[in-house]
């Protein structure tokens, strides 16, 4: 059962999406897009289509997962090879560097939406990204993509509640976001690099860590962690295990941060330079 107050929510986004004559929606296969692509199935049926856009940056758990749940929704589901690495300032890793991914994303989407006549591209902004710094949804706005989780004022706590009242698995799966967030703004972000965070991080979930990033430093791979998980990397097999095999993926030294986990946290180093567009 859902309160009245997300019921009206959900039957707002709903009335939304009916409104359209169909639509490409953004595809992750995280919790905000899950939830999307199926409210937009549920209200366009057949008129609705997933893309996910395939590079560097999207784990290989993440390909599968999005697979999986474009499936179980029962949509069409276009993959596409995204070359945002060539594109623009995206390698520099400026503080907009989501807006040149973005902007991969999205022209993307609109090509596919011209080619299927579906007038409308979807992505699974929601209303707590309203107020973060997020570059990645000016590059939305330039080109039209609408948000309706974001509309129908969807917050993440909301996503997660509608999420499980409607069976989806993703309910409960942890934040996510591209590896290329793992790389300190100005740190140059490459295949090799978004390769090595991939497999350090791969490391951490054999071992069953959940909510977690491993942050690219050159050489050195600092690794978040929910304050709840700290203890068993205190573990010594654990902790030699863990070691050993993140060195394997390309690192020479292995840290665990002090603060926990927070999604978005490299954001906290952003100041306002007169040379970077990314925070004018």
């Amino acid at each position: 059962m859902i309160g009245p107050v997300l019921e009206e929510k959900h039957r707002r986004v709903l009335d939304l999406l009916r409104s359209l004559e169909g639509a490409v929606v953004a595809f992750s296969g995280g919790v905000d897009s899950t939830l999307l692509l199926r409210l937009a199935k549920d209200a366009l049926g057949e008129r609705c289509v997933a893309l996910t856009a395939v590079s560097a940056s999207l784990p290989e758990r993440e390909r599968k997962e999005a697979r999986a749940l474009a499936a179980a929704i029962g949509v069409e589901h276009l993959w596409l090879e995204s070359n945002e690495i060539e594109r623009g300032d995206f390698a520099r890793n400026p503080t907009n560097r989501c807006y040149f991914c973005k902007s991969e994303l999205f022209d993307l989407c609109f090509d596919a939406a011209a080619r299927l006549a579906l007038p409308v591209v979807l992505y699974g902004a929601t209303a707590d990204d309203a107020g973060d710094h997020r570059p990645g949804m000016a590059a939305a706005a330039e080109r039209g993509a609408r948000a309706p989780l974001l509309e129908a004022g969807l917050d993440k706590e909301a996503i997660r509640a509608l999420s499980r009242h409607l069976g989806l698995p993703t309910w409960n799966k942890p934040a996510m976001a591209c590896l290329a967030s793992r790389f300190p703004y100005g740190t140059a972000i490459d295949e090799e690099g978004l390769g090595r965070v991939e497999a350090a991080e791969e490391v951490l979930r054999a071992e069953g860590f959940r909510n977690l990033r491993v942050r690219f430093h050159d050489d050195v791979a600092r690794i978040e962690l929910d304050r709840e998980e700290w203890l068993r990397l205190t573990d010594p097999e654990i902790r030699d295990r863990v070691q050993a095999a993140i060195r394997r993926a390309g690192f020479r030294f292995v840290a665990l941060d002090l603060e926990p986990f927070r999604s978005g946290r490299l954001n906290d180093a952003l100041v306002p330079s007169p040379d970077d567009p990314g925070l004018r």
